[in-house]
């Protein structure tokens, strides 16, 4: 039942990575003009998707095959957006352009970071053998 809680916990952790990795490097660049779609977006807070997009699906290779480091690499993209979002506010604090669903939508990325890293250090660390 666990293993089965992981390895589905593993794939929606996978397709939200690939979502991730497809519109951050989509933003990045510039393709199939969503670089346009996107406004003022804040260029660091798209690097550090993109950086986190990678960490999630190896993360999510660790979720499915029961790897112990797992919620260390998804502690790591946590302080990774949290740095960010301090960096996104100093932003927007000395008058930098941006988007208002930027704000909302890295306060979702942090939270669900953090919900999967949780996740992995107690259905994981704590059971599992594997390194």
């Amino acid at each position: 039942m666990r293993q089965a809680f992981t390895r589905s916990v593993g794939i929606v952790l996978a397709v939200f990575g690939l979502v991730t990795l497809f519109l951050s490097s989509s933003v990045i660049y510039d393709l199939f003009g969503i670089r346009a779609k996107e406004g003022n977006y804040v260029l660091f807070v798209v690097w550090a998707n993109f950086l986190s997009s990678i960490l999630y699906l190896v993360a999510a290779y660790g979720f499915i095959k029961s790897r112990k480091w797992t919620y260390k690499l998804l502690g790591v993209s946590a302080i990774l957006l949290m740095v960010v979002f301090i960096g996104l506010i100093i932003h927007v604090k000395s008058g930098g352009i941006y988007e208002s669903k930027t704000i909302g939508a890295l306060i979702f990325r942090l939270t669900l970071t953090l919900v999967f890293s949780i996740l992995a250090y107690f259905t994981i660390s704590n059971y599992s053998q594997k390194d």
